[in-house]
């Protein structure tokens, strides 16, 4: 009300200023009316002013000189509409770089499938949402060339023998028959000059012609160096494993993160990737949740190289080439939780170099074709120590162990491991039944606790230990 009054005033105000301003001549009683109405106004009270002080609960980020904002960037992407449109790698990388370079926010995919000849490179803060089940990153058919002449370490170029089906833009690796692991090179082609081309990184290590060395258009479907605080979900990642060669787990995968801190990966496919499915090397925090990793050729879940704190629940790894879920190197104070792993072609669960106090509970490990959960053999210093086992049901493993299949196996000098409540047994029946060990522990192991687990096998508990005990028995 008050405000209207203040209005109508003004709106007085206004007319009879413009009527002096208009016939001079005829405005005593106008300049009267003018002095009333200033009059007036001054003695109304003051408008409420709104109060925009900081409130007690806001709080500066820790790494920037503002607070926490509500509504963040968002942005697009369609194959028939949207802020951007197109169908390929390009479009989506676009998109994450705008949002990269306001300091984050979302890029949203439409559903289509859409051709990776590069990875995606992620920016730290950035998430990216598909529909899901119907967003579909597939990667491009591969081509692969010997190298002409001899990479060496530090170089930003490579000469290649066939450069047929190699373009700039195109995402590429690069190794010898010594150089695996870290050792291979993923870059860009980013210029040309006839067989020779210019990379993004120089090479992380010598790769002689004397040694087989060779160059593949093969990469990660989804890439992330260097970043924190990304997201990806909602997506399925199709590696296209029948027209690529193979890119070790180390440097690649479907979804492939290095020094990843705090990444979400949920609600994802991962399939058919000529490697693994999800590998996060030195990348502390990560979360998976809800995700698929099928049929690819090695790996389903591959956490290593120092990843500590990794979080993997609600997910499931199947009929890929090798394990289910791989621990690699120093892997520390993880959860993995309610995940199913079957059918894999090696084991469920794989634990060894420096894979100590990880907490492995609620999961199903089944039908894996050596021993559902496996600790590799490793010295004192390098075993996965400390270890607990708790509630997990592992059943009929060792399709392809005819008369040695155990449900769980423990190499190495592997101290203070901690098995309880869990199921371990083979549903079939007679020459069916290839889990015929329910726990084996080898000559080197060294304490193990079990405790309430029910265990149906032909023998419950193998120990080869000199001295053959272990601080419970099962039930």
């Amino acid at each position: 009300m008050l405000l209207s009054l203040i209005e109508s005033v003004m709106l007085m105000k206004s007319v009879i200023l413009n009527s002096y301003t208009t016939r001079p001549f005829h405005s005593p009683v106008c300049l009267s009316a003018l002095f009333l109405m200033s009059g007036l106004l001054s003695q109304l009270p003051a408008a409420e002013q709104r109060d925009f002080s900081p409130r007690i609960d806001e709080r500066q980020l820790p790494m920037a000189m503002r607070s926490s904002m509500k509504e963040l960037p968002v942005i697009r992407v369609g194959q028939e509409e949207g802020d951007m449109v197109g169908r390929d790698n390009r479009v989506l990388q676009a998109a994450v770089d705008y949002i990269g370079n306001l300091g984050g926010g979302t890029v949203m995919i439409g559903p289509g499938d859409y051709t990776m000849y590069d990875s995606l490179h992620l920016r730290s803060h950035v998430s990216v949402q598909g529909e899901a089940g119907q967003t579909v990153l597939r990667k491009a058919d591969g081509v692969v060339s010997r190298l002409a002449l001899d990479g060496d370490f530090g170089e930003e170029q490579i000469t290649i023998e066939d450069p047929s089906g190699f373009n700039v833009g195109n995402g590429a690796a690069i190794w010898d028959n010594r150089s695996g692991g870290f050792h291979t090179t993923v870059v860009r082609l980013t210029g040309r000059n006839g067989n020779t081309f210019s990379i993004s990184r120089s090479l992380n290590s010598d790769c002689m012609v004397a040694q087989n060395a060779r160059v593949a258009t093969v990469y990660p479907v989804i890439s992330g160096y260097d970043i924190k605080g990304t997201s990806i979900e909602g997506l399925i990642i199709d590696g296209n494993k029948q027209n690529n060669v193979h890119l070790n787990g180390c440097r690649g995968a479907g979804v492939f993160l290095f020094r990843g801190f705090g990444a979400v990966i949920r609600d994802c496919v991962i399939r058919n990737y000529h490697g693994d499915g999800i590998s996060f090397q030195q990348s502390n925090d990560v979360h998976v949740t809800h995700c698929i990793s099928e049929n690819n050729s090695h790996l389903g879940f591959h956490p290593g190289s120092g990843s500590q704190r990794p979080y993997v629940a609600d997910c499931t790894a199947r009929s890929n080439g090798e394990d289910g879920l791989f621990l690699c190197w120093r892997v520390r104070h993880g959860l993995f939780e309610n995940n199913l792993l079957e059918n894999n072609g090696r084991f469920g669960i794989s634990i060894g170099h420096k894979d100590s106090d990880n907490l492995i509970r609620s999961n199903i490990i089944k039908s894996n074709h050596h021993s559902g959960v496996f600790f590799r053999n490793e010295s004192l210093g390098m075993a996965g120590h400390r270890n607990q086992l708790i509630a997990n049901t592992i059943e009929n493993n060792g399709v392809s162990e005819k008369s040695s299949g155990a449900g769980i196996r423990i190499r190495g000098e592997t101290n203070d491991l901690v098995f309880r409540d869990n199921i371990i047994r083979d549903t079939r029946n007679g020459s069916d039944q290839t889990q015929k060990i329910g726990i084996l522990i080898e000559e080197r192991a060294g304490s193990v606790h079990l405790h309430e687990n029910e265990v149906q096998a032909r023998q419950a508990v193998v120990d080869r230990r000199s001295n053959g005990v272990h601080k419970k028995s099962p039930k």
